[in-house]
């Protein structure tokens, strides 16, 4: 059962391609991999010298074309993984020379790397994307990860060996349940808990304890530790109730005692319905009858879900809902409407404040350039100063102030804003979501009775 996949190798970042060549060989030539060298073949190159066999024909490449290489692909790699027991090193060897002779058209030199390092044998093959005759380049054409399995597959049959079966999409095992992550915290407090839970004696062989399972302790106004893995450290009075350094000294004191943590799980809300398939438009654009069956079955149980939202919510009449639609619009407008509104004083505020700043630490300068009789030389010495004043003089007079506010007072204004525009957005959210779903629910009722309609005049006119 071989598994196959084509690897371009590219360029690596400050280094040369020679360099880069030489690393990618040897690494498929390792002796304690490759039974000291003995599971290595090779077409038009030696193994002892392909790197630079391979950067020869680049060369060659570059002078007979007169063409640089553009692209950062130097070779090109094949993976070839058999089933632990079902080949020998040496069979596999030759299967994959035979793949790489047969891919290539005998066209480009290569060499074929059998490791037995793990349980399962696989070939490594490098081919260089050079031709032999130094005329053209190796196309990685579309699929052609896929040829080269298919092109496996068949010389692996040829060979009485296994083959990895495609499975239908619905017969695929699909992962519905995944291991939860554990984070750097949550890991922290289970070895407190553990930690705890054996009595130290002390705070301080509490944190010995902490030590010997691999933390760095920092010790000072307030204690944190650092993981092996970790960037940063964690001090104990962030990871929740219970766990400051309070807390801890009185469980090991005996004065209180310790309740673990319990992990809060992820609740992901389900959503209620989705919206209904159009079955005649798909068809019109070349949909099979098989899709419009299938769709039929979709529609019915989207539109029970969606009956049940309508009496979870009163809904009895086509006109109750166009009321509870609009109700929801005006609501999400009207929210919209006075976060926008709060949004553009707080840009206003922000400039104007800009603008008195650099009207008052410019002033004296531009009080100077008055009494200079408006120089020219003044002006070239202090450009920036003056700018920035009349800028600010000039906003004023168009937004009509005859007397500055006072800078404190607007940002007072701007943090009230603020305030408002937070506290705001859940109920501008709520309505949003609120809007859709009755917006969503509106048109399945009426796409549902459109097709319908339609059903029924088809039956009648037969």
């Amino acid at each position: 059962m071989a598994a196959t996949r084509l690897i371009a190798l590219h360029k690596n970042k400050g280094k040369s391609v020679a360099a880069c060549l030489k690393s990618r060989t040897d690494y498929v030539q390792n002796p304690d991999k490759t039974e000291h060298g003995e599971l290595i073949s090779s077409y038009e190159c030696s193994p002892l010298t392909v790197d630079e066999e391979f950067m020869l024909s680049k060369r060659q490449y570059e002078l007979v074309t007169g063409r640089r290489q553009k692209s950062d692909v130097i070779a090109y790699q094949i993976r070839q993984s058999f089933k632990p027991g079902e080949i020998t090193a040496e069979e596999a060897n030759k299967v994959g020379y035979e793949l790489a002779m047969r891919f290539t058209k005998g066209k480009y030199a290569f060499i074929v790397a059998t490791h037995t390092d793990r349980e399962h044998i696989h070939n490594h093959i490098i081919y260089n994307s050079t031709a032999l005759d130094s005329t053209r380049k190796f196309r990685d054409f579309l699929l052609s990860g896929l040829a080269v399995q298919r092109l496996s597959d068949l010389i692996c049959l040829e060979h009485q060996l296994s083959v990895i079966e495609i499975k239908p999409y619905r017969e695929r095992q699909k992962h519905t349940l995944y291991p939860p992550k554990e984070s750097n915290r949550d890991c922290l407090c289970g070895v407190i808990d553990n930690i705890l839970a054996k009595n130290p004696k002390d705070y301080e062989d509490f944190l010995q304890k902490l030590e010997q399972q691999g933390y760095e302790v920092k010790r000072g106004k307030y204690t944190s530790v650092k993981g092996t893995r970790q960037k940063r450290f964690i001090r104990f009075r962030t990871l929740g109730a219970g766990y400051s350094e309070e807390e801890l000294k009185a469980v090991i004191s005996g004065e209180a005692e310790h309740h673990p943590r319990q992990k809060q799980k992820r609740i992901v809300p389900e959503q209620k319905f989705q919206m209904l398939v159009d079955i005649q438009a798909k068809l019109a654009e070349g949909k099979s009858m098989g899709y419009a069956r299938w769709a039929k079955r979709y529609n019915l149980k989207e539109m029970s879900k969606t009956l049940i939202f309508l009496q979870e919510h009163k809904i009895g009449s086509i006109k109750e809902m166009q009321e509870r639609v609009d109700t929801a619009t005006a609501r999400y407008h009207e929210l919209g409407d006075s976060i926008k509104a709060a949004e553009t004083r707080m840009a206003e505020i922000a400039v104007l404040r800009t603008h008195i700043v650099n009207y008052a630490r410019t002033r004296p300068v531009y009080d100077a350039y008055r009494k200079a009789g408006y120089s020219k030389r003044f002006l070239d010495a202090h450009r920036e100063e003056i700018t920035l004043h009349k800028a600010a003089k000039t906003a004023f007079d168009e937004a009509g102030l005859k007397k500055l506010p006072k800078a404190k007072d607007l940002s007072i204004e701007y943090a009230e804003l603020l305030k408002k525009k937070k506290e705001a957005y859940p109920d501008y959210r709520k309505a949003r979501d609120e809007m859709q779903e009755l917006m969503k629910a509106q048109k399945n009722v009426e796409m549902f009775f459109a097709e319908e309609k339609s059903t029924t005049e088809k039956e009648q006119a037969r």
